[in-house]
């Protein structure tokens, strides 16, 4: 074999040069990327030209990227790399509520709220109360559980991506559970709505004839001392997207009903006129090995 890099050498050639590498666990994945990378470039043969286009995709990516928008989160997304990561590192056992993809657009400071707090504050969107329990995997009442809840407005927009027309921290709330495991809020009826589009992983999408709508959801992250925190969503059945997902999240056990309700019939409904929507679901948290 030639001692100088060739066509056919290239990936041989250049693990070689990780000889002084002494981080084992980067060294392992380096190689393996430079084994994928090449091996990917030698079936596709791009030309300089495709290949100057990458480059400029991934700098055009990069290059969006700012404190309120993650491009480089939407590539991994779309290409479902975000949820196969997250399903490898949130194996679950059988009553713990299964993980989905954070997202581009969890923020941090959101406040804790009295139970049955309203988090929607630009009054778009039709009422709908969200009723649950968290529990542990023997089905017992988790006290101190965390919900940390966000979503998008009736529009199908975050508060960061309308800063100035939606108020701060808009459809966005922290809940505590009691001795009894329960929580519940008022929220809106989540609506579908497109990632954004107006970057590079937008064109990207519109290359390969995908839409890149995401079906209607509400994102939790639930945690609670002793417990391994999950991340995931409450999606809305019988959603148009529910089974093109832009991003690959949805899973059978998070699809649920939203019942449209024209009165009250619990105590968790007694503040809502109606009509309203009305989702139960109820959260399994693994405990922390």
């Amino acid at each position: 074999m030639s001692k100088y890099f060739t066509e056919a050498n290239s990936e041989e050639a250049v693990i070689a040069r990780l000889e002084n590498c002494d981080d084992p666990r980067f060294k392992e994945v380096m190689v393996s990327a430079i084994r994928h990378l090449h091996a990917f470039v030698k079936e596709v043969e791009p030309t300089v030209e495709e290949w100057t286009q990458a480059i400029q995709f991934l700098t055009a990516t990069g290059q969006i990227c700012d404190n309120k928008r993650q491009e480089w989160i939407l590539a991994s997304d779309t290409l479902g790399i975000s949820m196969l990561v997250d399903a490898i590192n949130h194996r679950k056992p059988p009553g713990s509520t299964e993980s989905t993809v954070l997202g581009p657009f969890h923020v941090e400071g959101a406040q804790e709220l009295a139970m049955g707090s309203d988090i929607c504050k630009d009054g778009k969107g039709e009422p709908c109360v969200v009723v649950g329990r968290v529990l542990d995997p023997d089905g017992d009442p988790v006290k101190d559980a965390i919900l940390d809840v966000w979503q998008t407005n009736g529009d199908g927009f975050y508060d960061v991506q309308q800063p100035g027309l939606q108020p701060d921290l808009n459809l966005r709330g922290k809940f505590r559970t009691g001795a009894d495991g329960r929580y519940w809020l008022r929220t809106v009826k989540p609506v579908s709505y497109p990632i954004p589009t107006d970057g590079p992983v937008g064109k990207m999408l519109e290359k390969m004839g995908r839409h890149a709508y995401r079906p209607a959801h509400i994102h939790f992250i639930v945690s609670a001392p002793g417990f391994e925190p999950v991340t995931t969503h409450i999606f809305l059945e019988g959603d148009e997207y529910i089974e093109s997902d832009a991003v690959f999240g949805v899973k059978d056990s998070l699809v649920v009903p939203f019942v449209q309700k024209t009165a009250a019939e619990t105590p968790e409904e007694e503040t809502l006129s109606g009509p309203f929507w009305r989702a139960d679901f109820d959260f399994g948290l693994k405990q922390e090995s």
